[in-house]
């Protein structure tokens, strides 16, 4: 991009689209479990914004290339905003399920034009500082959304008319962007390849930078769709809900830019197999101690320290590995990851919550980032090796 403001500009518009992700999730599971509907069915909705995402990927590059950034950013937060508002209209299921698909196909092309636009024109040298800050914005807004739940008590219509308003300030502030496109060296060469083969060929490169979006997106959403439930079947109060949930939001918050720039200095494979094996052992410790609000408190902060930078750490991570012609396929295929995973988590923890009433929520958590600290292990040792036997 051309100037720091319009970087800004960008963090700024994912810090809003942050709060109300960080709202929504728990804003709705509370309001369905206080009327009595089942935890499965509350994960189900949940999910919605996950399809929404899924659904619209595939027919995200084309527009991005052919009418730049700025276009494919407007529309997105256009439609976030009027399925914001649309929420206090008529309070159902289905409604409301067709309301976070809107805001699921909105949230993506948000953010594939502003993950793209940053990627392609930070320096590799700061890279993991851009995506970082970015990372680091829509952090602050996820954890302030959480707060805002208590609004509920005064009306259920408030959090939702506050999240639109703030989503349609943020969007205003897009006029203010010169709108670019991606390089034409770039497009021409994504255009000599079919949908399928960019996706083949971007996987070939960076498979595995997919597996931090993937269990991040999981985590994510559970803590956030699910968690409210299992926490209200625990006799945690709502307020206390939300002050574990923005605990664990400030700890990726406190960490996102310090992890991004040690991902600079020590490189990007490392940082994570860090970061993912002290969070998989703070969530097994959280399954021991959350009959103590303090102690979970505490491992959830560092949980959210440790893991809070995954998902930036693998945006960075994929854009090191990709060849520059395939960085808007390898966003794409990020926002895909993560959102697999998130559609997965609140229907999966929501079965786990209620198959499984006597396990702790956190041991799903503790073995999907065990697997994916393992998986990361073995590719480092495995091109390690190969690398070695090249030379």
């Amino acid at each position: 991009m051309r100037n720091a403001y319009s970087f800004w500009i960008l963090v700024s518009i994912v810090a809003v689209s942050g709060f109300s992700q960080g709202l929504l999730l728990p804003l709705i599971a509370i309001i369905f479990e206080q009327d009595g509907l089942s935890s499965s069915m509350n994960g189900l909705n949940a999910v919605a914004i996950y399809i929404g995402i899924l659904l619209v990927s595939p027919f995200m590059e084309a527009p991005l290339r052919k009418f730049g950034y700025r276009p494919v950013i407007m529309a997105g937060g256009l439609i976030v905003v009027v399925a914001l508002l649309a929420f206090p209209l008529w309070k159902s299921f289905w409604f409301w399920f067709v309301l976070r698909l809107l805001i699921g196909i909105g949230d993506n092309a948000l953010h594939f034009g502003t993950q793209t636009w940053i990627t392609s024109s930070s320096p590799e040298k700061v890279r993991g500082r851009n995506i970082s800050i970015y990372g680091l914005f829509f952090g602050i807004g996820f954890a302030v959304g959480p707060l805002m739940t208590s609004l509920v008590k005064v009306s259920e219509s408030l959090p939702f008319i506050l999240s639109g308003a703030l989503c349609l300030i943020a969007w205003v502030t897009l006029f203010q962007l010169r709108n670019e496109f991606p390089t034409e060296e770039n497009t021409q060469s994504a255009q000599q390849q079919g949908l399928l083969k960019r996706f083949g060929s971007t996987l070939k490169y960076a498979w595995v930078a997919f597996l931090p979006p993937l269990g991040y997106g999981f985590l994510e959403s559970s803590l956030n769709g699910s968690f409210p439930i299992y926490g209200l079947r625990q006799d945690i109060g709502v307020s206390e809900v939300s002050i574990l949930l923005t605990g664990f939001a400030i700890g990726g918050i406190v960490f996102q830019i310090p992890l991004g720039m040690l991902s600079d200095k020590f490189g990007r494979k490392y940082t994570l197999l860090t970061v993912i094996l002290l969070g998989t052992v703070f969530f097994g410790t959280a399954a021991f101690t959350e009959q103590h609000y303090i102690a979970l408190f505490i491992c959830l902060f560092a949980a959210g320290m440790s893991l809070g930078s995954t998902f930036s750490l693998g945006i960075s991570y994929m854009t090191d590995l990709t060849p520059r012609h395939l960085l808007p396929t390898g966003n794409l295929l990020c926002s895909i990851t993560f959102s697999i995973g998130s559609l997965g988590g609140p229907y999966i923890s929501g079965v786990f919550i209620e198959k499984m009433p006597h396990l702790s929520f956190f041991f799903i958590m503790t073995v999907i980032f065990a697997g994916i600290f393992a998986t990361l292990l073995v590719h480092a040792i495995f091109t390690k090796h190969a690398v070695v036997a090249e030379q």
